[in-house]
């Protein structure tokens, strides 16, 4: 009986997967599809080709109008080939492969650089509030961020009149908090005194004021010993009770 024997593909002999993600068979079934004469038939298994590779790459649910993102990537695999109907605009090779116009990178330049451009703008709008309850409000507030950013880049704490003095200098004494922005101090060296801290303090909890507790307690224990059996001597008379008759 003679066997048929069919020869392997490899993929040395196979023409290049424009797109990977959709595998070799979605790219076949493409293939099939520029070589269906007839439009209605072609274009109705365009229509399943499309659901088929949505449901291959479901992530693709999440970007916004995914289909049509379906649409350019089957018109993209047959090399834009491909005569159907699609219910969005045909793209063509240049607009596929046109790069994105490099974006603009926001240049600002703050004067107070250790404060931000964001300050400044919050500052401008304070001097430009006709309303004294609401600048008197974004003085408070400014000078509340102000204090919270020196302490985040300084070890030491800040006082009040140094936040106003800076205030003043920036907005040319047109704004007075009259608060007192309070802001827990960051120490650095805090963690590492808590845990330093944390096991002389359990010591020191099991051995009492100065450990006196723990050590008296021991010195009943070592130094009182024969005071302990003359006193269970004495309750049991020097001898042994028996528990069980």
């Amino acid at each position: 009986m003679q066997k048929e024997v069919e020869e392997m593909e490899y993929n040395t002999t196979r023409n290049h997967l424009i797109m990977r993600e959709y595998g070799r068979h979605i790219q076949k079934m493409v293939e099939y599809l520029l070589g269906i004469e007839d439009r209605e038939t072609r274009q109705r298994n365009a229509y399943a080709v499309i659901e088929l590779m949505g449901f291959l790459n479901p992530h693709l649910k999440n970007v916004e109008d995914f289909r049509h993102k379906l649409w350019d990537h089957l018109f993209l695999i047959s090399d834009f080939k491909l005569d159907v109907e699609s219910p969005y605009p045909i793209p063509t090779r240049e607009t596929l492969k046109a790069r994105p116009k490099p974006l603009p990178y926001p240049k600002r330049y703050p004067k107070f650089s250790h404060l931000g451009k964001n300050l400044e703008i919050v500052i401008n709008k304070a001097l430009k509030e006709e309303n004294p309850e609401k600048r008197q409000g974004f003085a408070n507030a400014v000078a509340y961020y102000m204090k919270l950013a020196y302490n985040n880049w300084h070890k030491e704490a800040v006082h009040d009149d140094a936040i106003q003095s800076e205030l003043t200098n920036i907005t040319n004494g047109q704004l007075t908090f009259t608060n007192t922005p309070y802001v827990r101090q960051q120490r650095h060296t805090e963690s590492r005194d808590r845990d330093r801290g944390g096991y002389g303090d359990y010591r020191n909890k099991r051995g009492g004021s100065g450990g006196g507790k723990n050590f008296g307690q021991r010195d009943n224990r070592g130094g009182g010993g024969n005071n302990n059996r003359n006193d269970r001597n004495d309750r049991g008379g020097g001898k042994f009770k028996k528990r069980y008759k």
